[in-house]
């Protein structure tokens, strides 16, 4: 490392080489790698470091200072360097090991040529807006004015850093939305940086279309829409066709939507836009790919109980929704083993058609000429009903302890209750309430509390999920070694009831807003990221002047609206709590007793089976 720092004065103490303006010593030290080796930026960068006379107090360049005033005397790296061996004499060795790097590595480029001879020193006083030639007392000069400009521009403390106020608007679903003449909503948002065109077709349903003695046929409907080729192509030749034009399709279906993507170059969009389309109008649901699928998901079933986090998953939607409802229908073996091409080709009759589909296109297209194609595209597909609007659970939660067994180290716990509808007048307050309980990383109560003060998980977390037609759900979760699970959940429902007894600090409540208000222009980060919020807006029917409007609601937000949310919406008594772990060790609390399960609803607790992964049959008791 010594060495490195005495190459750095060297570098910058000898006269630069005639031709380039690099150090003479620098190019002797590695020799030109190639005619035209890096580019000239780099060669700049070696001018800027090698080409100037030393600072007098460490041999580093005076225009680097300027740059990187931590490098200046009585700077960052400079004061701790004092130390030796410090850790900022370490960090000043690398970052002069890194300027040394950049002139070296720009010599490669530079011819070698021999030192120019010294100048003759010439009797003649400079000119007032000449530089002096003093080695010492020009670089000192430099510095001393460099320096206050640096430090007047780059605080001393992050938090003393002055930022603009966000002038931010968002765009306007309207100046995006278009209708073909067949009554198809398409978006659309040309963007050329890129010779790609990305086309996404939202349909409404999904799971929630499920009959219920077949949950998961939506999803296996829209897996063997792209896999199981089409009325004209054989699966395997219509992927290679797609794979030749460099073209990506998928098909996926969540609780509601089912929604198919496009990704392709512009020159074959043509042609991909065909295949595609036949895809979704005409798919051919090819048995073996069928009998191929099937079998993999009924594998998959089969170690579902594998892992605690997809069982606690499970059986907290059946705490929540009841067990007749589609959010916490699960497929089994039987049922994966009974769809056959008339299931699937049934649901496909729902779900594909115009009538039910929103259309979005991103990427490098002229809007006439897109709508133009689509149209040509769609002309001849039948249109359909748009698909019901999902049922709304009818089961109600019962607050209680509830356990599944499992043997494993740590107790994996979630606990909340019903929550709000996506459009109810407390959404946004609810939603700070959140970012301040547990939603907002380390600086959440939770996370300082379970995790940072007490080290009882590693990670704790709280939720809400708000669901468009009817109220979805609050929760916090985290795992923890059995014996502390008790002392965990205690002070997570503690810091539940102290956020609805005690009004938030003007602290949290700003650190909350700030949250939402600085990261807004993210929910339109990128043009496919945009339509797909205008897409599940008009799906949604979401207040057309929401995002217009959100930021001024969410400032207008004070601490009494978030009490008020607190204790009408997080009411501990109307909780459940499940736990799945080894329950005799989890029970009896942690070695000093700070807390034990029977702290809960009186110690009466439910125990629920564990269920077996491929019929969710009750397993017999251990």
């Amino acid at each position: 490392m010594n060495l490195l720092l005495s190459l750095v004065r060297s570098a910058a103490s000898k006269p630069p080489c005639a031709s380039r303006g690099i150090n003479p010593r620098a190019t002797r030290i590695i020799p030109r790698l190639a005619p035209g080796g890096l580019d000239e930026k780099s060669v700049g960068l070696a001018r800027l470091f090698s080409s100037k006379p030393p600072c007098a107090s460490r041999g580093i360049n005076p225009r680097a200072t300027r740059i990187i005033p931590r490098l200046a005397p009585g700077g960052l790296y400079e004061s701790g360097a004092r130390a030796p061996g410090g850790l900022y004499e370490k960090r000043s060795r690398l970052a002069l090991g890194s300027l040394l790097g950049a002139c070296l590595l720009a010599s490669c480029s530079a011819p070698v040529t021999a030192p120019p001879e010294k100048p003759k020193p010439v009797a003649t006083a400079p000119a007032a807006n000449e530089r002096t030639a003093s080695p010492v007392a020009a670089p000192a000069a430099k510095q001393a004015a460099s320096t206050p400009a640096a430090a007047a521009v780059i605080p001393d403390r992050p938090e003393k850093i002055a930022f603009q106020p966000l002038a931010y608007e968002p765009p306007a679903a309207a100046d995006f939305r278009h209708v073909l003449p067949d009554g198809t909503v398409v978006y659309l948002a040309p963007s050329h940086e890129f010779p790609l065109v990305n086309l996404a077709i939202t349909f409404k349903g999904g799971g929630s279309l499920d009959p219920a003695e077949v949950p998961g046929l939506a999803s296996m409907t829209a897996r063997m829409v792209r896999e199981g080729g089409t009325a004209k192509l054989p699966p395997a030749e219509f992927d290679e066709t797609l794979d030749f034009l460099a073209t990506e399709a998928s098909v996926s279906a969540n609780e509601t939507f089912t929604t198919a993507t496009l990704n392709t170059l512009k020159s074959n969009f043509d042609e991909s836009l065909g295949l595609f389309l036949d895809m979704l109008r005409t798919p051919g649901f090819d048995q073996g790919r069928l009998d191929t699928a099937k079998a993999r998901a009924i594998e998959g079933l089969k170690q579902r109980n594998d892992d605690a986090s997809s069982i606690l998953a499970r059986e907290w939607k059946r705490i929540v929704y009841g067990t007749n409802h589609f959010e916490s229908a699960e497929p089994t073996g039987a049922t994966v083993d009974g769809i056959d091409r008339d299931r699937l080709a049934e649901m496909h009759r729902r779900i594909f058609h115009p009538g039910n589909a929103i259309v979005a296109v991103s990427g490098d297209f002229e809007p006439k000429e897109m709508l133009a194609k689509l149209e040509k595209a769609f002309a001849g597909w039948e249109r359909g009903d748009v698909a019901p609007a999902p049922a709304v659970p009818t089961a109600t939660l019962e607050p209680g302890l509830y356990h599944v067994p499992k043997e494993i180290p740590q107790g994996k716990v979630v606990l909340g209750c019903r929550s709000i509808e996506r459009d109810d007048p407390d959404a946004i307050p609810l939603l700070l309430l959140n970012e301040i309980l547990g939603a907002g990383g380390f600086t959440s109560r939770l996370m300082q509390q379970v995790r940072s003060n007490e080290g009882l998980a590693y990670s704790v977390r709280s939720a809400i999920t708000p669901r468009v037609t009817y109220p979805g759900d609050f929760r916090a979760g985290f795992e923890s070694k059995n014996a502390t699970v008790a002392l965990a959940t205690k002070i997570v429902m503690d810091e539940i009831r102290k956020i609805r007894d005690e009004l938030v600090t003007e602290d949290e409540l700003e650190t909350a807003k700030r949250g939402l208000i600085e990261t807004f222009p993210r929910q339109f980060e990128s043009k496919p990221q945009m339509l797909r919020v205008f897409v599940n807006d008009e799906w949604t029917n979401r207040p057309k002047d929401f995002w217009k409007t959100f930021r001024q609601r969410v400032d207008a937000v004070t601490r009494e609206d978030l009490q008020r949310v607190a204790r009408e919406h997080l009411d501990p008594a109307k909780m459940a709590i499940l736990v799945v772990g080894d329950w005799d060790e989890i029970a009896k609390g942690d070695l000093d007793k700070r807390a034990t399960m029977n702290d809960f609803f009186g110690g009466a607790v439910k125990h629920l089976p564990l269920r077996d992964p491929l019929t969710l049959e009750p397993l017999p008791a251990p």
